[in-house]
């Protein structure tokens, strides 16, 4: 008997602890652990202007990586963090880039594509 509960527990508690676990710890941004600026993009695999910023993002990340908070979000990505996101910033058209000062204000939505040269300025005036 104590076998069996001891079976079913390793079945259905240990893996479901273990989601909630994993799921809880990407639901926060990195502004709330940081106090750093945050950039999030939502993207998606199939949209070409996604693509462009994802290489605009990839030459500045390491420019600015020490002192903004990059969080890319997947709007194809089912995960309940994804959804969330989507929900909370009201996200309709990707790529949609939102930029947050180190208070956690929002201080610019972008949604389109951009040229690098503007996306560097705008992070370098984000504090």
């Amino acid at each position: 008997m104590k076998k069996s509960i001891i079976t079913i527990l390793a079945v259905f508690i240990i893996p479901a602890l273990a989601y909630l676990g994993l799921s809880q710890s990407g639901s926060s941004t990195a502004k709330d652990a940081s106090g750093k600026p945050e950039v999030i993009k939502f993207t998606s695999a199939m949209c070409l202007d996604c693509q462009k910023m994802n290489k605009i993002f990839t030459a500045l990340k390491p420019k600015y990586g020490d002192r903004i908070a990059f969080t890319d979000v997947n709007v194809q990505d089912n995960s309940d963090f994804a959804k969330s996101q989507i929900k909370k910033h009201n996200i309709t058209l990707v790529p949609t880039i939102i930029l947050f000062d180190s208070s956690g204000k929002q201080i610019k939505r972008i949604e389109d594509a951009i040229p690098e040269t503007e996306m560097d300025n705008y992070l370098k005036g984000l504090k």
